[in-house]
């Protein structure tokens, strides 16, 4: 029986250790910080920077590696987005897609 161990099929497997894997880490990082009477400023700053880098890494290759369309409306995002709420621009956003999709860029 290929695909299967102890009788159960490999996804199931693979989606219990990544499970497993996630806590793990997520418990560990809470761990090693709950040893710290105070944070220190060096991690504290790394910790402050980690949303800006994952958005980072999520937006760019949208940038680069799409149409037009995506450039153009993560562009606007950009301007629009130090000036209205972050859910005003997710709609904004979303809106100018569409739009610029249904045209054809």
């Amino acid at each position: 029986m290929s695909g299967e161990w102890g009788g159960l099929p490999t996804t199931f497997w693979i989606i219990l250790a990544s499970a497993a894997v996630t806590y793990l880490t997520r418990a560990g990082g809470y761990l090693v910080l709950s040893r710290f009477k105070r944070i220190p400023p060096r991690v504290d700053a790394a910790l402050n920077a980690v949303p800006a880098a994952v958005l980072a890494t999520l937006v760019a290759p949208a940038a680069v590696f799409n149409g037009t369309a995506e450039t153009l409306t993560l562009a606007i995002c950009l301007i629009i987005g130090l000036r209205v709420p972050m859910m005003a621009m997710f709609a904004i956003g979303w809106a100018i897609i569409v739009g610029l999709r249904a045209v054809g860029l």
